[in-house]
C-alpha cells in the first residue's frame, strides 16, 4: 500500500486536525504504518522533534496518533505570527527569516511548493500511507495561484480530497456545495466527497440532503461524525487548550483533597505554547482560567505568565493593564508566580533585544535575577533534567538567552522563593515533578489541595486518540475510506459548476 489523502475543510476549524488524528489512529490499529503531513501550519503552538526541528503541535499530536516519533517533514513550513502582518517563517524546522503576508503570498509561498512535494514524496516512500491536513479553505479562490498547501499539494501528488464540514456552524450543504463549485475542473476532479462533523440528533433527518448533495454533486459523504465533548487535539490558535476542560468532561473527578488549586493564566498578546497549562488541567481539583484584569489574580493560587513570540509586547500589555502590579504584589507577599520561556524573560531585570522587538534595552518586572540577551539564532532543544526530586522533560524555543545571577536552580532557569522561571515548555507534563510542585503551590497558597496520585498526562492523551480512532471506525464508511486513500478519487466525477474565476 502506498496511499494518501488530504484532509480539507469548508473553513477554519472545520476539524480537519481532530479528522486527520483520527484517521491516524483508525489506521495504525489496523496495522498500517501511517504519517500526519500539513504542508504549512500558521501557529503559535509549537513543538521541538527530537532532530532538534520546529513544527506545528497539531502534527506533533497526530504523529502520536500514528505512533511514530514527529519529524520535520510532516510539517515543512510553519509560520509563527509576530505581529499583524508578519510571520516568522520556520522551514523544515529551522527560522529562515520574518516575511509580512504580503511578500510570503507574492512569490516566496510558490517557490516552497517543491519542498512541500519533496518533503511529502519522501514521507511516502516511508510509510504505508500518509494523511495530510489542509488549511482553511480550498475554496480561497484570492490564494490559490499560491496555494501549497490545499489544492496545490493535492494535484501535485494526486491526492484524493476528502472536505469536512462542521454542521453545529449550519450551512453545511451550502458550504459543501460551493466549496466545490469554486474549483478549478482540475481540482475537482481530486474532491472526492465529504464528511460531516459535529452532528447533533438522529442522523436519517440529514439522509434526505446528503442524497440531494451527492445529486447535485456526483459526490458521496463518507460519514456523518457525531458532535463529541473533549475531542479536540492541540490547538493552532485560539484559546481552547486542548485539554482543558475536556479531559473528564463527561464525569468531572473531584479534588482528592478538600480544596481546589486555582490558576490564573495571563493572557499575553501572541501567547505560544499555552498548552503547557493542559497537564494542570488534566489534575482533578486543578481550576485553570485564562485572565486579563489585575482583579482576576486576587483568588488565584497559582499565576502563570506563559509564553509569547513578543516578549516586549506582552510586557507593555502587563504595565498597561495593571497586572504587572498585581504580580509584584504577589511576589511580595510570598504568593506563586510561574514564568515560561517569555514569561520567565520578562519577570527579569531587563531585557536587550535587537531581534524580536528591536527595542534595544528595556527594563523588566525585576522579580527574578535574571537578565535576557537575544540571540538571532534560536535555541530548539529538547532538555531533561531534575526538579523537586523528580525527573523532568520538556522543550525548548526562544531567542532570548537568560543570564541566571542569582536564586536557586530550577529547569534552567531560577527559583526566589515562590517565583519560578524556565525556559522550558511542557514540563509539567512529567507527573511526578507536575505533583510536587502541585504539592509546592498548595502549602504556599495554604490550600488543603492533594494532588491526584493516579493521573497521568500521557494516558489521558493516549484515550483523547482512541476516542478519535473510535469515532472514525463507527462513525465514517471506514470500507470506502480505505479505497479512497489506497486508490485515490473516483475516476469520472463530474464538474460542477461555474468552477473557479479565470
Amino acid at each position: 500500500m502506498n496511499g494518501g489523502l488530504l484532509v480539507a475543510g469548508t473553513t477554519s476549524d472545520a476539524g480537519k486536525s481532530v479528522v486527520t488524528a483520527g484517521i491516524c489512529r483508525w489506521l495504525v490499529r489496523q496495522g498500517v504504518k501511517v504519517a500526519p503531513f500539513k504542508a504549512q501550519n500558521m501557529s503559535l503552538n509549537s513543538f521541538v522533534t527530537r532532530e532538534g526541528a520546529e513544527i506545528g503541535r497539531a502534527q506533533a499530536m497526530q504523529a502520536q496518533a500514528c505512533r511514530v516519533e514527529p519529524t520535520a517533514l510532516m510539517n515543512p513550513v510553519l509560520l509563527k505570527p509576530g505581529g499583524e502582518r508578519s510571520s516568522q517563517v520556520v522551514l523544515l524546522g529551522k527560522p529562515v527569516g520574518e516575511m509580512t503576508a504580503r511578500g510570503y503570498h507574492g512569490g516566496r509561498q510558490e517557490r516552497l511548493l517543491g519542498t512541500v512535494l519533496e518533503s511529502l514524496a519522501e514521507l511516502r516512500g516511508a510509510y504505508d500511507a500518509v494523511i495530510c491536513e489542509g488549511a482553511g479553505s480550498p475554496a480561497e479562490i484570492n490564494l490559490r495561484r499560491t496555494d501549497i498547501v490545499n489544492m496545490g499539494v493535492a494535484r501535485g501528488a494526486g491526492l484524493p480530497v476528502l472536505i469536512v464540514g462542521d454542521i453545529d456552524r449550519g450551512g453545511v450543504f451550502a458550504s459543501f456545495f460551493g466549496t466545490v463549485a469554486l474549483l478549478a475542473p482540475e481540482d475537482q476532479a481530486l474532491v472526492a466527497g465529504f464528511l460531516v462533523n459535529k452532528f447533533r440528533g438522529d442522523v436519517s433527518l440529514l439522509e434526505p440532503g446528503l442524497d440531494m448533495l451527492h445529486g447535485l454533486t456526483g459526490r458521496r459523504t463518507y460519514g456523518v461524525l457525531p458532535f463529541r465533548h473533549g475531542l479536540g487535539i492541540d490547538e493552532e490558535d485560539g484559546l481552547r487548550v486542548s485539554l482543558r476542560g475536556t479531559v473528564r468532561e463527561s464525569v468531572v473527578a473531584p479534588p482528592v483533597g478538600e480544596d481546589v488549586l486555582r490558576v490564573a493564566v495571563c493572557a499575553v498578546p501572541l501567547m505560544s505554547n499555552f498548552t503547557d497549562v493542559d497537564a494542570l488541567a488534566a489534575e482533578p481539583g486543578v481550576v485553570v482560567r485564562f485572565v486579563d484584569r489585575p482583579e482576576e489574580l486576587a483568588d488565584a493560587d497559582l499565576v502563570i505568565v506563559p509564553g509569547t513570540r513578543g516578549t516586549v509586547r506582552a510586557l507593555e500589555w502587563l504595565r498597561e493593564r495593571g497586572l504587572a502590579d498585581g504580580i509584584a504584589r504577589r511576589v511580595a507577599e510570598g504568593r506563586p508566580v510561574l514564568g515560561v520561556c517569555g514569561g520567565f524573560q520578562l519577570l527579569g531585570e531587563h531585557i536587550e533585544d535587537d531581534v524580536e522587538s528591536r527595542a534595544g534595552h528595556v527594563e523588566g518586572l525585576g522579580l527574578l535575577p535574571v537578565r535576557v540577551r537575544f540571540a538571532r539564532e534560536k535555541t530548539l532543544t529538547r532538555p531533561v533534567g531534575e526538579a523537586l526530586g523528580e525527573r523532568v522533560e520538556g522543550y525548548e524555543i526562544h531567542h532570548g538567552v537568560a543570564e541566571v545571577l542569582g536564586g536557586a536552580p530550577f529547569l534552567d532557569g531560577c527559583r526566589v522563593g515562590q517565583t519560578w522561571g524556565t525556559h522550558w515548555h511542557g514540563s509539567l507534563e512529567s507527573d511526578g515533578f507536575r505533583q510536587a510542585f502541585l504539592r509546592e503551590v498548595a502549602a504556599a497558597a495554604g490550600r488543603r489541595f492533594v494532588p491526584a496520585p493516579d493521573t497521568s498526562f500521557a494516558a489521558l492523551r493516549e484515550e483523547q486518540l482512541d476516542r478519535l480512532g473510535d469515532l472514525i471506525e463507527q462513525h465514517a464508511d471506514t470500507d470506502a475510506l480505505w479505497r479512497l486513500i489506497e486508490s485515490g478519487a473516483p475516476s469520472g466525477l463530474p464538474f460542477v459548476p461555474p468552477g473557479a474565476p479565470a
